[in-house]
């Protein structure tokens, strides 16, 4: 037997390359309102506030003037980018193709990006009103005085009398139900709580099926969406979010772009690169809700 035989063996490689369990897409970008925008900063919308209707009591009373409140919200960009690199001389090595995987690598990255800036926005302590920027609203201000946007978690997570509380609030806050779209930002935890919750399963309770494929995907009014980039505290307590989608705003400076070059200063090696510019605002207060569910 020839001891050379051996010197004939090769090694095979798979031409799959599959990309690990990530967040894919965007999954708050169809929830909020998008405009495009130039410059360092944005007024994101001028805004009006409620006026008071005078009575009339005598004939020919002067005609009465009201001040009608003003007020604006402000928008700042936030830059994103990504670039790996591909060794020429391990594309010699590999029969697999890694250019096109790591392109979707870099765009799944920047639509997570945006998630991460509006879910910030959300429940920012630094959102920029006024005419000139000049003051700052706060989340945790707001809840303080207005308990109801606030829904304390107690032991239990997400549940049907949770969703119930927080529509109540919206409803006393004069959001348009009819017109406004609704939105309530779930993890898989939450997700998981309400396939417990018979009232939220069951045809007994509802008008309609809510269950697609095992998933609940709405459910009294409110469009749910699966995140698992959601804050959580300790507890764990998670922060949910019920909003109406007029209440919140993604500027777009740059969407996102990328390109595949060789870099002559890297040995020639081929550049996936991938870029962004975004900024996130929520646009009033009252269209938001805070769900506080226990993940214990």
């Amino acid at each position: 037997m020839s001891n050379q035989i051996p010197t004939g063996f090769s090694e095979e490689f798979t031409t799959e390359v599959q990309l690990k369990l990530q967040q894919k897409g965007t999954r708050f970008g169809s929830s909020v309102m998008r405009r495009n925008f130039t410059g360092k900063d944005a007024k994101a919308v001028e805004q009006i506030g409620a006026v008071v209707a005078t009575k009339k009591t005598t004939r020919g009373a002067d005609t009465p003037l009201s001040s009608t409140p003003h007020d604006a919200r402000w928008i700042y960009p936030v830059d994103y980018e990504w670039a790996d690199l591909i060794d020429p001389q391990d594309e010699l090595r590999a029969i697999a193709s890694f250019e096109s995987s790591y392109v979707m690598n870099a765009a799944s990255a920047m639509l997570r990006a945006q998630d991460d800036e509006i879910i910030a926005a959300i429940f920012s302590e630094t959102t920029k009103t006024g005419e000139d920027a000049g003051t700052t609203t706060g989340w945790d201000g707001f809840v303080s005085a207005n308990a109801g946007h606030k829904i304390v978690s107690g032991s239990v997570g997400m549940t049907v009398a949770k969703l119930r509380a927080a529509k109540k609030a919206l409803l006393a806050a004069e959001v348009d139900l009819d017109g406004d779209p609704l939105f309530c930002g779930i993890s898989a935890e939450e997700h998981d709580d309400l396939l417990g919750e018979t009232l939220a399963t069951s045809l007994d309770y509802t008008t309609r099926p809510v269950l697609v494929d095992g998933s609940i995907t709405s459910f009294m009014g409110f469009n749910f969406i699966n995140s698992e980039r959601l804050d959580i505290a300790s507890g764990p307590i998670t922060s949910c979010p019920a909003f109406a989608k007029s209440g919140l705003l993604l500027g777009i400076w740059n969407d996102v772009t990328g390109q595949v070059s060789v870099r002559d200063d890297k040995s020639y090696a081929t550049q996936v690169y991938a870029k962004t510019t975004i900024g996130a605002t929520r646009l009033e207060e009252k269209k938001f809700v805070e769900i506080l569910c226990n993940q214990s």
